[in-house]
């Protein structure tokens, strides 16, 4: 059975307003992402998120074909990704963990990152980087020093894994007292690799701007499907 876990708790302060409530092509962000999980075939959703947030997107009153249920994050991203992987049902064996904020997630994509941790017990969407690096000093002034962008890559969400994996991992970080950004920086406490997918434009909507961004590929998107 594949689940999904849709961290989406957090305050949205450099945002500077509620950026999963906010409209994406006339439905919330927050809405966008659990649909193109459920439209990928995943047998339950978690969404992790306030209480106000499940209501004002309206999840508290949508329909859809599969479970899809809220519960209470938690102080660290990390223990936000606990309690949702708590809420899924037993008979879970693939979990599918994602960024809510990352509405431009395709189900193709979700399946292509599927398919890549079905082979390898692990596997997270990403992208390689391409702009020049700099490092800077406190007063953000360049420094001297030349920063390879070889084998770097950007992390995206979903990160999808062996949730038995997933759960040995997060009982190895809670073991050591350390804090994770994400759950393939979790998997590498047990000296696990994951593999990384390439699925197309997967931004992470933070800033203003980005909203702007995003709703300009779904619009092309849907123009190119058309």
């Amino acid at each position: 059975m594949f689940c999904a876990v849709i961290v989406a708790a957090g305050s949205s302060r450099r945002a500077g307003f509620d950026k999963l409530a906010a409209p994406l092509a006339g439905e919330p962000v927050l809405c966008r992402s659990v649909q193109a999980f459920v439209d990928a075939g995943c047998a339950a959703v978690v969404v992790v998120c306030p209480e106000e947030r499940w209501e004002a997107v309206g999840l508290a009153s949508s329909s859809y074909p599969v479970p899809v249920l809220r519960v209470d994050g938690g102080a660290e991203r990390q223990d936000s990704v606990a309690a949702g992987l708590a809420a899924l049902p037993v008979e879970t064996r693939w979990v599918a963990v994602h960024d809510g904020a990352r509405p431009l997630i395709t189900p193709h994509g979700i399946q292509l990152c599927l398919e890549a941790a079905a082979q390898t017990g692990a596997a997270a969407c990403a992208h390689p980087v391409v702009d020049t690096l700099k490092r800077a000093d406190a007063d953000a002034c360049s420094l001297p020093e030349k920063v390879s962008r070889d084998c770097l890559w950007g992390m995206e969400t979903p990160q999808i894994f062996d949730i038995d994996l997933l759960r040995r991992a997060y009982a190895c970080v809670a073991e050591q007292g350390l804090v994770v950004t994400d759950e393939v920086s979790a998997l590498e406490t047990l000296g696990i690799p994951t593999r990384l997918v390439q699925t197309g434009p997967n931004l992470k909507i933070t800033l203003p701007g980005d909203l702007e961004l995003a709703e300009l590929i779904w619009t092309h998107r849907g123009a190119s499907i058309g």
